[in-house]
């Protein structure tokens, strides 16, 4: 899966539980994905293409090309 070259962010892996949590001996597996997108970026005055968070180009840590 993608990984984001800014806070490595990367998809993550757990149990999937019911509300009640009444089902405790029946946990299904499930894989939350993060938001990374293909982006070219703006870096040492070059472009570069590399993957990148939602909340990474929000928060203005990267600059787009």
């Amino acid at each position: 899966m993608a990984k984001c070259a800014i806070c490595d962010k990367a998809s993550l892996w757990g149990s999937q539980l019911s509300h009640s949590r009444s089902q405790l001996s029946r946990r299904a597996k499930r894989m939350w994905k993060s938001n990374v997108k293909h982006v070219k970026v703006k870096v040492n005055g070059g472009t570069q293409r590399m993957y990148v968070c939602t909340a990474c180009l929000r928060s203005g840590k990267v600059e787009r090309a």
